[in-house]
């Protein structure tokens, strides 16, 4: 059946994303990439779960919109981070000049 090897590979790619997000020390960039490489596992497991199941299949398709609201929401904090310090290195930040 398909159903564990599609499992296995959103597993993968949560791992994956879990392994870059805790590496990641200095640029929110990479940080944002990997929460989506973390999103993209999660859904990739919820879709072949549900799909298995056929049954609430709205749920990807919330659970889809949610990734995409983080991902703007990142986006915008990246790009007003930049804008005010002109650079997206976390480690320069003093906690009050934000």
């Amino acid at each position: 059946m398909w159903f564990f090897p599609v499992v296995g590979v959103g597993v993968i790619g949560v791992l994956i994303g879990g392994v870059c997000l805790m590496s990641q020390r200095k640029s929110l960039f990479g940080v944002l990439l990997s929460m989506e490489i973390f999103t993209l596992g999660v859904y990739i497991m919820i879709f072949s779960v549900v799909y298995f199941m056929s049954e609430l299949n709205s749920v990807c398709l919330v659970f889809l919109s949610f990734g995409v609201c983080e991902a703007a929401l990142g986006l915008s904090v990246l790009v007003s981070l930049v804008r005010s310090t002109g650079s997206d290195y976390v480690s320069g930040l003093v906690s009050g000049h934000f």
